[in-house]
């Protein structure tokens, strides 16, 4: 008894840990504690569950799973301390995708050992079925970030032809609930079809949409791991699940708000539809003249202005320019000029991507303006610095119906006086149509790599 109350007592100590980190979170100054924070919560409760655990363990099962922790700790940390900040969106999608296959592999296992108990076995099939859709779907999203599958790739009446797989597929796992079926086929069978939705669901979404499925697919391997620890009653397994479900529920939400897409669309519809990677008839039209600035233009007028606000998007990020960009930052202030940072919710490949590769470099959270707060400051701004971002800057989000994008929230700098957009090329962005604000009378284009420009812009300031 004092053994079970010890780890129960251990198990309330990590839930706690796991609700004051999630908290902490959510604020870019506590965040890297609030993650320490909740690493070790749940570390306690791996070794809470090796060595206070009642039922008979053989020594080899200990050496087993003692050694599956020791590769998965090295391959863990290797893993993300090498990986850039460019890939960080691919490495928590990868990170995902393995705690869904943990959940469909514990519904693999399980399933004989609740045969006859219609309450474990529906648990144990509901937990096999996210999970898998979440594995497969996350190593899809993977893919799509790292550049291996580049466009939406859509079968013919792609939308009916999920929404009727998905149906089959609850049905089937509805009869064997019902029929209380042993069959191993069966398993298998349902197994390798929730494989497959997971692929159908993700495949056709756009490279701008993934943001969003990203922290759906987080929401779903919350629940299947919440599945799980209902089955085993396991209370922190359970909290842990319920957290990350619940979390990145609300954060899916906030994405398809800030994206102007609602969620049936993602779980049922055509979404990332508008954005296939190909130009539109709009956006092959001439819309003006482009006009172009050198280095020493873009620091003759930052270093006579008063404010500037710095646009980082996934470009920046690319070019590994965040650290040039603090510099940049720096610089302007000694000389008396206020710099604020303008972030987009859905910048870059993943939710907080820009706030992340930005407090790598130190810059104060206090600089980094979300959107609602920081678009009545562009018409008082002097200049505009526009990193690598594209579709979260274009105007045709409110000016063009038929445009992709339209009705999405975005951040309004075409209403500073200067803008400068910092871009490799004409090149378009995620949703595959033309910006309207680089044919703004107001834009000058500084075409180059973002870091190499940056500097450029840094070493003609420094000569004034």
């Amino acid at each position: 008894m004092e053994y079970i109350f010890s780890l129960e007592f251990i198990y309330i100590v990590a839930s706690i840990t796991y609700i004051l980190g999630l908290k902490m979170l959510g604020h870019p100054e506590t965040a890297r504690r609030g993650n320490l924070i909740a690493a070790a919560g749940m570390t306690l409760a791996i070794f809470g569950t090796l060595f206070l655990y009642q039922g008979e363990v053989s020594d080899q099962i200990y050496i087993l799973i003692g050694i599956a922790i020791f590769i998965g700790t090295i391959i863990g940390w290797a893993v993300a301390k090498k990986v850039d900040m460019t890939k960080m969106p691919e490495l928590v999608s990868m990170f995902n995708g393995m705690g869904g296959a943990s959940a469909a592999l514990i519904g693999l296992i399980e399933y004989h050992h609740y045969t006859g108990d219609t309450l474990s076995i529906f648990t144990i099939i509901a937990g096999m079925i996210i999970g898998s859709v979440s594995f497969s779907g996350s190593m899809i999203a993977w893919a799509k970030l790292n550049g291996t599958l580049n466009k939406p790739l859509r079968l013919p009446k792609y939308n009916i032809l999920n929404n009727v797989f998905l149906l089959t597929m609850l049905a089937f796992g509805a009869f064997m609930i019902i029929n209380d079926s042993d069959s191993q086929l069966y398993l298998y069978i349902l197994f390798l079809a929730a494989l497959v939705y997971g692929v159908l669901f993700v495949l056709p979404i756009g490279g701008a949409d993934m943001p969003v499925v990203i922290s759906l697919l987080n929401s779903f391997t919350g629940l299947a791991a919440a599945f799980a620890g209902f089955l085993y009653g396991n209370m922190v397994m359970l909290t842990g699940g319920i957290l990350v479900g619940s979390a990145g529920t609300i954060l899916t939400l906030a994405m398809c708000k800030a994206m102007n897409r609602p969620l049936s669309n993602v779980i049922f519809g055509a979404f990332g539809e508008g954005n296939i990677s190909t130009v539109s008839q709009e956006g092959n039209k001439i819309m003006g003249v482009i006009k172009e600035a050198s280095p020493s233009d873009v620091a003759i007028l930052m270093n006579y202005s008063q404010n500037v606000i710095i646009v980082p998007g996934y470009g920046l990020a690319v070019a590994q320019a965040q650290h040039v960009i603090h510099e940049l930052e720096q610089l302007l202030e000694s000389k008396g000029i206020e710099v604020k940072y303008a972030i987009h919710p859905v910048a870059g490949r993943m939710p907080g991507h820009m706030n992340v590769l930005l407090a790598e470099t130190n810059v104060e959270y206090d600089k980094l303006v979300e959107m609602e707060n920081i678009n009545s400051e562009f018409p008082n701004t002097d200049v505009v610095f526009v990193v690598g971002a594209n579709d979260v800057v274009n105007p045709a989000a409110h000016n063009d119906p038929s445009s992709p994008i339209y009705g999405m929230p975005i951040l309004d700098v075409e209403n500073a006086k200067h803008i400068i957009v910092n871009k490799r090329s004409m090149k378009p962005g995620y949703a595959g149509i033309e910006n309207e604000l680089f044919y703004n009378s107001k834009t000058s284009m500084l075409f180059g790599d973002a870091k190499a420009s940056i500097q450029a812009i840094i070493a003609e300031i420094k000569e004034m």
